[in-house]
């Protein structure tokens, strides 16, 4: 839930570059690839906020170490109701999967809002942490990602290698199934 008050924010490293990490005293706020205009930088974190950046950086070294797949560092959105529909649905998608536009947008209930679960995807200012790069298009291509395709096909291949399953492979993804239902179908 949205939180008044000021916003902190911390760099932090990654195998995919430096991360723009911000909180509230409510929760963790964005984790974003700079360069970014929509963090902006707040002084020294104190409180809460900063317990919030400690938890985001434990957790982001965690994950990409592959020790870490699901995040519990409390979060701060603000979002439409729509938007939060999908953010939450997002967090569903297990860890080394990856299911399509179409069959997120059929999973909150739009079912012909591919487009909209689309910019609701790129309103997500937690990277990583509200994992948008599992969503992919059916047609075989990774779609779209804020932070560059080549993080999104990283981070694919990274969950799936630490998840002990196969490379992803896009063309064999048809509309409604998950990355994970595809591999079992071809077995």
């Amino acid at each position: 839930m949205a939180n008044g008050g000021s916003i902190a924010t911390r760099v932090v490293a990654s195998p995919l570059g430096e991360l723009v990490v911000a909180a509230s005293e409510g929760g963790l706020r964005a984790v974003r690839f700079p360069p970014t205009d929509d963090v902006s930088a707040a002084g020294t974190a104190s409180g809460n906020a900063a317990r919030w950046l400690d938890h985001a950086e434990r957790e982001l070294h965690e994950y990409f170490h592959g020790r870490l797949k699901r995040f519990a560092v409390p979060l701060d959105m603000e979002g439409t109701e729509f938007q939060r529909r999908v953010w939450h649905e997002l967090c569903r998608i297990e860890f080394g999967d990856a299911i399509s536009y179409a069959e997120l947008a059929k999973r909150v209930g739009s079912e012909n809002g591919f487009r909209a679960v689309g910019g609701a995807n790129g309103a997500n200012k937690l990277a990583i942490i509200v994992p948008c790069h599992r969503v992919v298009s059916s047609d075989g291509t990774l779609g779209g990602y804020g932070g560059e395709l080549w993080r999104k096909r990283w981070l694919l291949e990274h969950e799936r290698r630490v998840a002990g399953l196969p490379p992803l492979d896009l063309f064999e993804m048809k509309m409604g199934e998950t990355a994970t239902g595809a591999a079992e179908t071809a077995r």
